[in-house]
């Protein structure tokens, strides 16, 4: 009897401080990052030290809210547990196993690049669990496997899957479950909130804004007519010039007209500091002090089923094809540049 073929999926995410003495050191990891400050390293490093260390403090107490760290390395945990049970079933011929890869705390890349290779599979796919692409995010972990990774297999990427028919639904099926559940107070406004970024990211050829609002109108579309609905961004911070509307000011503008507010996180897959502490805490008292009458949050989609079943079909259908591609019908476009499929299919 021949032995199955092993397939290791790779789950990038953030990562987060498991605790508070890992804060600073998470921050450096994070602002050291030239994907997140493009400064040369002789200016970078000085510069996240700086940062890492003025922000710690505010960040030690946002994380004391949580317990002293973050909870996305257990949700992403429950996420890779939910992922194989899928696979098993969807890939009966084959041993899969899911490997969890942090960009800036533990297990982060290289760990796992070690361990996958110790596992020694047949191929691999990494599997981002952020839906839309940027280069901070999804470019930036695959940049970091490509220099990991030195074991063997064939290395398949999904980019992303910002119109994939399993996100859409389990985001509409959320919204409206909650929605109900709260007694559908109306009228009401929906917000997609989703992590900013500097504009200078986006007008260099970053996909990420043209993504975050084609998810947001497929799920508007997939919740049907009579909804009002925005995407907003959330967590602005520096002197730059972020992409908007800020979730913030909408928060403001909504609860002055007197509607309620649906806040639903679109970028974010787990529940983490932006979600528990940002939305659920700072923007909730923000839209009670403005006259909200009455603010829902949505939760993030974590192992919703049909989320799940559909990071399955995304590793399926990514085996049979060579390099990078969307695990959806998406299709950026040549303007932008910075498309990981785009840079593939130009080189």
């Amino acid at each position: 009897m021949s032995p199955r073929r092993k397939v290791a999926v790779v789950l990038f995410n953030l990562g987060g401080p498991d605790g508070p003495d890992a804060v600073r050191p998470f921050l450096f990891n994070l602002f050291r990052d030239p994907a997140i400050i493009g400064a040369p390293a002789i200016i970078r490093y000085p510069l996240a030290a700086l940062i890492s260390t003025t922000r710690a403090k505010s960040a030690k107490a946002n994380y004391a809210m949580m317990g002293g760290g973050s909870p996305l390395l257990p949700e992403t945990e429950k996420q890779a547990l939910a992922l194989e049970a899928s696979l098993a079933e969807a890939m009966p011929d084959a041993e899969t196993k899911c490997f969890i890869a942090m960009r800036y705390w533990k297990p982060l890349t290289e760990e796992t690049a070690k361990a996958v290779k110790a596992w020694a599979p047949d191929e691999v796919v990494l599997l981002p669990l952020y839906p839309q692409f940027s280069t901070t995010t999804t470019g930036s972990s695959v940049k970091a496997w490509n220099k990991a990774y030195r074991g063997p297999g064939k290395v398949r990427a999904v980019c992303c899957y910002p119109t994939d028919d399993a996100l859409i639904e389990a985001h509409a099926r959320l919204i409206r479950e909650t929605y109900e559940k709260a007694g559908s107070p109306g009228p009401a406004r929906l917000l997609f909130s989703a992590h900013g970024l500097p504009e200078k990211v986006i007008l260099a050829g970053d996909p990420y804004q043209k993504q975050i609002e084609a998810t947001a109108a497929a799920v508007a579309a997939r919740l049907g007519d009579g909804w009002d609905w925005k995407v907003t961004y959330q967590s602005r911070v520096g002197p730059l010039k972020w992409i908007g509307p800020s979730t913030d000011d909408e928060i403001v503008a909504a609860s002055e007209e007197g509607l309620a507010l649906v806040v639903t996180p679109i970028a974010f897959v787990s529940e983490h500091i932006e979600t528990l502490v940002e939305l659920d805490h700072e923007y909730r008292e923000l839209a009670v002090e403005a006259g909200c009458p009455a603010y829902i949050r949505v939760a993030a989609l974590g192992i919703e089923p049909v989320f799940i079943d559909g990071l399955a079909k995304a590793v399926v259908e990514a085996l049979p094809r060579d390099g990078v591609a969307p695990a959806c019908a998406w299709r950026c476009g040549g303007d932008l540049s910075q498309c990981p499929r785009t840079r593939e299919v130009a080189a």
